[in-house]
């Protein structure tokens, strides 16, 4: 999955622009509940892989997404989804997208991370 993947399903399923608030890091960009204006994904056009804790080298986009305490725990593989980059580790996750990951997958992920900072989802099913 590409980073134009994860900005589409942002588009598609919540409407949610992408804003790009970082002039250090012009292709990260957030993604805000159109409620509340929380941040419900932050997209990191290209990270360094030893930043996840990989041992591969080499740059991937990411996403970080807000995520129920007790569900990162059993979510975290170190192949799909990481411990959180640069955010708090207790709330959120880091999503590898040149990973195996499914569309459907982080369509779950991308859904629990909306619901939590801005209440019901918007998804189309």
């Amino acid at each position: 999955m590409k980073k134009e993947d994860a900005v589409q399903l942002m588009l598609d399923f919540y409407g949610a622009e992408p804003e790009y608030p970082f002039h250090s890091a012009p292709d990260t960009a957030c993604f805000r509940h159109p409620r509340n204006k929380k941040w419900s994904a932050l997209l990191l056009g290209s990270l360094s892989r030893r930043c996840l804790g990989m041992e591969a080298e080499g740059e991937a986009p990411v996403i970080n997404l807000k995520c129920d305490p007790l569900l990162i725990p059993s979510l975290i593989d170190g192949e799909k989804v990481f411990r959180a980059y640069h955010m708090n580790k207790e709330h959120w996750i880091s999503v590898l997208l040149d990973s195996p990951i499914t569309h459907e997958e982080l369509i779950f992920l991308t859904d629990i991370s909306y619901q939590l900072v801005g209440g019901s989802s918007k998804g189309k099913k």
